[in-house]
């Protein structure tokens, strides 16, 4: 650690870069930055969310492959060069993110690794006085996701969830509306994901020498190495681990993390969760990727809203209530009830009624926590140390609402949830699939 201090020193740290090159964010004031992952979401979406903000840099990368250690570190020093107008090279690197953390110059941590090594990481972070932002989903199973859900809680650390859709406007909107009662009183939620092909390549390979595999399963069971288990070795392409039930749930966290945060955000049921939980799920019986192919589960919630989740629905979030519908979703997308050569597309924001989209928000009425950017969020609140829009307790009742719709795919029946002990009622066998066996080294600690 000194002599990668002493060396980084030498080639520009931060702390002696001129107040001159980002005005009024001068170098004491920056909040420094490490960035655990550099692949595809770290480097496509993660760090440039921090890199455009003067009030922060991104001073340190971490990864367990060594090329992308490297490739992590000559983006970094490439996108402060310009920012600086300066040659600069002084991006610290590093293979063990326990060695990350416990550098006292860095002040929070990006997580952006695969959804197993999320609570794990998120943890050691927050022990070890990091704010972090964390990619969604916020844990791999329900035990871990209460596991880092309270560990934050008992620390002063800020940890924001990577859940976006927060702050764009279409969906504070679409949930400022149900909240506001304009569609009546809310009845039932529609959720649409998308899916993810079966398929890949289970055939062993020869670990890469510059990447530690071992480290890189973490608690989960030893496998074979093969690329599409893992990641590609050359690029950024969509990985395979996203694929294997090892690693994540499919499609249900992936999406449904987003998805769900926002159904909880417009049905107020953010710190809660559904009582009763069913449905069906196809799961591939040939190749290694193993996570859910088609299916539709349901859940009812105390208040009595009903909820379904399927592929069959357009992408997005559908409220139901007594006086209409809102749907929201990302950007503009294709009909699927569009014929052959008809270009129908439906807008991110819509309703029954047109009016309703028209609506003002009165100053007695709900007004929803405002953000326009979530990285931005994240900074603005290690500063002021006020709560983030998508706070740690947030994140994991969303992520476990997934995983108790993943839970009833699995076991093909009716599931009634203890929402405030966070325990099924009378059933042993769902109990046990809320957490997984641990290795070790690579144990979570509360």
């Amino acid at each position: 650690m000194k002599t990668a201090v002493s060396a980084v020193a030498a080639a520009g740290f931060p702390t002696i870069v001129p107040s001159s090159v980002f005005g009024q964010n001068a170098p004491s004031n920056r909040i420094h930055v490490g960035a655990i992952g550099a692949g595809r979401i770290s480097r496509g979406h993660d760090m440039p969310g921090v890199w455009k903000y003067d009030q922060a840099q991104i001073v340190a990368v971490c990864d367990l492959d060594q090329g992308r250690v490297e490739s992590g570190k000559a983006l970094l020093n490439e996108v402060y060069t310009k920012k600086m107008g300066r040659s600069y090279s002084g991006t610290l690197g590093y293979s063990d993110y326990r060695e990350m953390i416990g550098n006292k110059e860095i002040d929070a941590v990006i997580i952006s690794t695969p959804d197993h090594q999320h609570a794990r990481l998120a943890v050691d972070a927050v022990h070890a006085g990091k704010d972090v932002y964390l990619q969604k989903p916020a844990s791999l199973t329900i035990a871990e996701g209460r596991t880092m859900a309270d560990a934050v809680k008992r620390s002063d650390r800020i940890l924001q969830i990577g859940s976006q859709q927060r702050s764009w406007k279409q969906f504070r909107r679409a949930c400022e509306l149900v909240r506001n009662g304009r569609i009546g009183e809310i009845k039932h939620v529609e959720i649409g994901l998308p899916g993810d092909p079966s398929g890949g390549d289970a055939t062993p390979m020869p670990v890469p020498a510059s990447f530690n595999y071992d480290a890189w399963l973490g608690s989960t069971p030893v496998v074979p190495y093969t690329v599409d288990r893992v990641m590609p070795q050359s690029g950024f392409d969509r990985p395979g681990w996203l694929r294997c039930e090892q690693f994540g749930a499919g499609m249900i966290t992936g999406w449904g993390a987003h998805h769900v945060d926002t159904a909880h955000w417009g049905m107020n049921t953010e710190l809660t969760g559904p009582v009763e939980i069913w449905g069906t799920a196809e799961f591939p019986k040939h190749g290694l990727w193993d996570v859910h192919g088609p299916f539709k589960t349901q859940a009812v919630y105390a208040n009595g809203v009903t909820m379904t989740i399927s592929g069959e629905f357009q992408n997005g979030i559908k409220f139901y209530g007594t006086k209409g519908w809102i749907f929201v979703c990302r950007d503009e997308q294709a009909s699927p009830t569009a014929t052959a050569g008809e270009k129908v597309t439906i807008q991110p924001l819509v309703a029954s009624d047109p009016k309703i989209l028209d609506s003002v928000i009165g100053p007695n009425e709900v007004h929803l926590y405002y953000s326009d950017d979530q990285h931005g969020n994240w900074l603005d609140c290690i500063r002021s140390r006020k709560a983030p829009i998508a706070p740690a307790e947030v994140g994991h009742r969303a992520c476990s609402t997934c995983l108790l719709h993943h839970i009833a795919m699995k076991t093909g029946r009716r599931l009634h949830w203890d929402p405030v002990k966070e325990r099924f009622i009378n059933d042993d066998a769902a109990n046990a699939m809320l957490s997984r066996p641990q290795r070790k080294p690579y144990v979570l600690h509360a």
